[in-house]
């Protein structure tokens, strides 16, 4: 199966390269700006002409939380407009899309775990343009999976576990939010879920009943003192200071777009249609800190 991955400079398009190198039976090209400009459709129309994939997987996307409060304009042409027209071209192909998106098209109100159906309603500009860039896929191309994910962190990339390893060997103490919720995602153990859902749709008919909106994220829960408080602990036996972690209130720490109080998302459908489950959040962790220790220097 050859599979076209718009975004090449994102953390899940290098995990996705990485995994198909040990799992048989896929060809997976990444492009990226200039050759994939989600903002130029031309490109679009000439990297799915140069490739021809059996299957599209859109990992690109504005993930500036906070510059998209002030820059709508540009959250939106990548986020909504560049997945459109992704989806579009792919239909064109008859190409399925696996599009990439967020907790945050959720305000974070619910007490529970958000499962699929739940209501939407985004709180800032970013969850906004993924809320459309949504809806966008959805009218362009029949043959889609929606896959939300939250809290992704890698050992390359900009993630919470990388800034956390910094700050911990710069400061006496780390002051971390502890009134958020959500599922920490190691991204390796997404790409590797996202090519078990490639493997199955890329096989279905074209009206199989596999086709909608998903959640794939780790299992468990945690706040984000929480998984700093891990990444300590995980670190330590690694050479990572044991520095405090310190909870604070969200309130401690003013950002331009607010975050959802609780981004857990219920996995079992993806369970269900695809027998796809991630590992554990903190399994991550235990992967990720000696890979990033042994192999780069944050």
């Amino acid at each position: 199966m050859k599979i076209l991955v718009a975004g090449a400079q994102g953390q899940l398009a290098r995990a996705l390269v990485d995994a198909a190198r040990v799992r048989r039976g896929f060809d997976v090209v990444v492009m990226g700006r200039p050759q994939l400009d989600l903002r130029d459709t031309a490109t679009v129309a000439q990297a799915f002409a140069a490739v021809e994939p059996d299957l599209l997987i859109n990992a690109a996307a504005y993930t500036a939380v906070d510059k998209a409060e002030s820059d709508p304009a540009a959250a939106l042409a990548i986020n909504r407009d560049g997945a459109a027209a992704l989806a579009a071209v792919a239909d064109g192909y008859a190409c399925p899309v696996i599009h990439l998106s967020t907790d945050y098209v959720f305000d974070g109100t619910k007490a529970e775990p958000y499962v699929e159906s739940d209501r939407v309603g985004p709180a800032s500009v970013y969850g906004r343009s993924k809320l459309e860039g949504e809806i966008a896929v959805m009218a362009a191309n029949a043959r889609h999976v929606i896959l939300r994910t939250a809290w992704l962190y890698a050992p390359y990339g900009l993630n919470f576990l990388r800034t956390v390893v910094r700050l911990a060997r710069e400061r006496p103490q780390l002051r971390i939010v502890a009134d958020q919720w959500g599922n920490p995602t190691y991204v390796p153990h997404l790409a590797h879920a996202v090519l078990s859902i490639a493997a199955q749709i890329g096989a279905a008919a074209p009206g199989a009943g596999m086709w909608g909106t998903y959640h794939g994220a780790a299992g468990g829960e945690t706040t984000w003192a929480g998984f700093a408080a891990e990444i300590i602990r995980v670190g330590a036996p690694h050479g990572l200071p044991t520095v405090p972690v310190v909870p604070i209130a969200t309130d401690e720490y003013p950002v331009a777009a607010r975050r959802p109080a609780n981004s857990r998302l219920d996995c079992t459908k993806l369970a269900r249609t695809f027998g796809v489950r991630l590992p554990p959040w903190q399994q991550g962790v235990e992967e990720c800190l000696p890979r990033l220790i042994r192999e780069t220097r944050v």
